[in-house]
């Protein structure tokens, strides 16, 4: 999902180590998709393996977890499981843009065209089930939690963490919130890439930390009010919003109108969606989630490591064990220093 009202919300600036020895649930396709838009070949191609299989998304979660885990961050990981009735609407959709996105691509790749090949790269990536499979071994053995939710995998992150299990959830989207996260960590997957803020000057993408109480009592809302917000601005399961109506607009709008139906017949919510506007508030007031999870954090398996990222995806066994022996020494250092021990 995402919702865009971040420009709305109050966020403090962090650093990784202010996460250090703290249980991070993940959204993990939406790491993994990050994964996938941003590690890519000069001209926009996914890196692989001599088989042909794309590992762009091993590579960004191998480096990136272990880099985590070498500063005491203890990340689980969450999938997605079935996904709801009324998000099939915008799957489609997505769909449909990634098969426009991969016609321009191969049209761009006849012509030579370096930058159009990069742009629509981008715009047709696709996650597959081979991919969220090798992802969640790698996971497993690097001795981490992996949940699987019933449904949408934010929200079962959002449930994590909203009864005390995890500290935040790691997301770059708002929509955390809307499900109940009461932290929400941006950015924890690409912290320290630079990225052009101008024509002239590039900066560093540093983590921001969001709460949920502070996104409340700043914007003078309650919790539903949220909900209600998104809801007229977009969601995934009422994509595009109220025509004509932003963040802004949308926020003034809940505040005036004092009850949810009020807002919606004000807003005109039928004219624009052929369902009811109270099947997408159920489903962001009450998603699927389960309490059925165990967050157990175990021992590297290095053998299992190399046998996955090595001898079938052609990492460089030595990188691979390097970069484990690495996180070992400094998750030992800190253990020395009285931080606790991170397989605890």
């Amino acid at each position: 999902m995402g919702v865009q009202i971040t420009e709305l919300l109050p966020k403090k600036e962090a650093k990784l180590e202010d996460f250090s020895n703290k249980v991070i649930a993940v959204d993990a396709a939406n790491h993994l998709y990050q994964f996938l838009t941003t590690i890519r070949a000069p001209d926009g191609a996914f890196f692989t393996d001599s088989h042909g299989n794309v590992t762009s998304h091993l590579i960004g979660l191998f480096t990136r977890t272990t880099h985590l885990m070498k500063l005491g961050i203890k990340p689980i990981y969450v999938f997605d499981g079935e996904v709801p009735k009324l998000k099939k609407l915008e799957i489609k959709r997505r769909a449909e843009a990634k098969e426009v996105a991969a016609e321009k691509y191969a049209e761009a790749e006849k012509k030579g065209d370096i930058e159009e090949m990069k742009r629509y790269a981008t715009r047709s990536t696709r996650l597959t089930k081979e991919m969220i499979a090798d992802a969640k071994e790698v996971i497993e053995a690097l001795g981490l939690p992996v949940v699987q939710g019933l449904s949408e995998g934010e929200a079962q992150a959002a449930h994590i963490v909203a009864n005390g299990d995890a500290y935040a959830i790691a997301s770059q989207d708002a929509d955390s919130l809307l499900f109940g996260a009461t932290r929400v960590v941006r950015n924890l997957s690409i912290e320290g890439r630079r990225k052009q803020n101008s024509v002239l000057g590039y900066g560093r993408v540093e983590p921001e930390l969001i709460l949920l109480d502070e996104v409340l009592s700043s914007l003078g809302i309650t919790q539903q009010q949220l909900i209600c917000l998104a809801m007229l601005v977009g969601t995934d399961y009422n994509t595009g919003g109220i025509k004509g109506i932003g963040p802004k607009t949308a926020l003034k709008m809940v505040k005036e109108q004092k009850t949810t139906e009020k807002i919606f017949a004000a807003a005109g919510w039928s004219e624009h969606f052929s369902y009811p506007w109270q099947e997408v508030l159920e489903l962001l007031e009450h998603p699927k989630v389960t309490g059925d999870y165990r967050l157990e954090f175990h021992q590297i398996n290095t053998a299992k490591l190399v046998k996955i990222l090595c001898e079938k995806h052609d990492f460089s066994q030595q990188r691979v064990e390097n970069q484990l022996e690495d996180m070992e020494k400094s998750a030992a250092a800190k253990r020395q220093r009285g931080l606790g021990d991170f397989f605890g």
